[in-house]
């Protein structure tokens, strides 16, 4: 497999040329949302300029948006490793989330349990807490170990034990970046009769995500943290879409899955949008290697190997430069002999200095960052830095150079 031509790779990005003061800027916030290519780009506005129309209209412009939409669902299914008929569209990830669990809340009672933890995004908890709570069942909390911010296996059995009607986990944390045991959790979870629900958002921009293997009910992925335009996406199998009742309006009462889980007219731009940011992975697999004739599906996983190569290159440069900063504290997964525990995505905090203070410096600097808790609210809490302003989150992803890592390095020694 070729190592990623970075040069090119960052030629398709016209954000990346930003300068601030003189100096390019470092986007150092990938886990919050990624750039996007030019493709993406000119996507989008190529659909606006052939027009916009909903769907089911009996003129050419309505039948190029049915066209763009099954479009868009091959290409949500090639990205993921899933089937067209499984991808459900939306505003964003959170708001599907809602949405389905409004529904699930209709298939449990008040004997039932549903299991959640402590390391996910508030979107893949919350969702699930509430439908709990409108059902009358008890949710079980898995822990974590705040030392590395890894889960807790022993909890995550623990809440096993009653039998749940749901468990919900992460496949990488957005906060700190910890890989989760995905195919182990969706093994034990399935043992204790469990329909599972992932969150791949955080994950999906760094590696490849095989849900026909993976065995779990649901994924979720949001393709503006993946290189392209803002929407939600979730991938689920028939057993949830074609069977729990989808809150609808009347007219769309007719739709079959996965239609049917789609409320009000969909963001048709952002698929053409979509689909170029999923063709542009696929590209990016035939630069690294991947034959041509394959299908776009294997390009995309050996787009996600080069991906994966060059971001632990980035993660060991990072881990290895922090570690010479005495002030520096890391929360997460520590050192470079675990970096298959985690993504290229850092928790940091500098001495006393309050994350936000933190991060308006390094924007002074032309470095962006995040600072918070990244609506991981559980997490930062265990971690016992939520009341006090979380940490900075500092993010690479494969269109970084190590000479921005670098540049982030010596930002944080100098404000040290």
């Amino acid at each position: 497999m070729s190592a990623l031509d970075l040069a090119t790779v960052r030629s398709r990005f016209p954000a990346l040329s930003r300068v601030q003061d003189g100096r390019p800027v470092v986007f150092a916030d990938a886990p919050g949302g990624s750039q996007v290519p030019d493709t993406v780009i000119e996507a989008v506005s190529q659909r606006y300029r052939d027009g916009i129309s909903n769907m089911d209209g009996a003129f050419v412009v309505s039948e190029e948006t049915e066209e763009l939409a099954a479009a868009a669902r091959r290409a949500g299914a090639d990205l993921v490793g899933a089937e067209p008929h499984q991808i459900v569209f939306g505003a964003n990830s959170t708001s599907l989330l809602l949405h389905l669990s409004r529904s699930f809340a209709r298939t449990i009672g008040s004997g039932d349990t549903v299991v959640v933890t402590r390391l996910d995004h508030d979107a893949n908890v919350r969702p699930w807490v509430l439908a709990a709570r409108d059902a009358g069942a008890t949710v079980r909390w898995v822990d974590l170990h705040p030392e590395d911010a890894t889960l807790d296996l022993e909890s995550f059995d623990d809440a096993l034990i009653e039998g749940p009607a749901l468990v919900a986990f992460t496949l990488a944390s957005n906060g700190v970046g910890t890989v989760t045991p995905a195919a182990d959790l969706v093994a034990r979870a399935k043992s204790a009769g469990a329909l599972v629900a992932v969150d791949g958002v955080h994950f999906a921009q760094h590696r490849s995500i095989a849900f026909r293997d993976l065995g779990a009910d649901m994924v979720t992925v949001s393709p503006y943290k993946v290189f392209g335009p803002h929407l939600g996406m979730v991938a689920a199998k028939p057993e949830i879409l074609d069977t729990w009742d989808a809150y609808r309006v009347r007219p769309a009462d007719h739709y079959p899955s996965p239609e049917r889980w789609e409320t009000g007219t969909q963001n048709h731009e952002g698929f053409a949008g979509f689909v170029a940011a999923v063709d542009y992975l696929a590209a990016l697999g035939r630069d690294a290697g991947a034959a041509a004739g394959t299908a776009r599906a294997d390009q995309i996983t050996a787009a996600f190997d080069a991906i994966g190569e060059h971001e632990r290159t980035l993660a060991t440069r990072f881990l290895e430069g922090l570690a010479s900063i005495p002030q520096a504290r890391l929360y997460g997964v520590p050192g470079t002999d675990r970096l298959a525990e985690r993504t290229s995505t850092f928790a940091v905090r500098l001495g006393d200095q309050h994350p936000r203070d933190t991060s308006k410096a390094l924007a002074e600097r032309g470095i962006f960052t995040w600072d918070g808790h990244y609506y991981a609210m559980e997490l930062f809490e265990r971690l016992d830095i939520l009341e006090t302003g979380g940490a900075v989150r500092i993010g690479f992803c494969h269109y970084h150079t190590l000479d921005e890592v670098d540049r982030v390095l010596d930002a944080l020694t100098d404000l040290a």
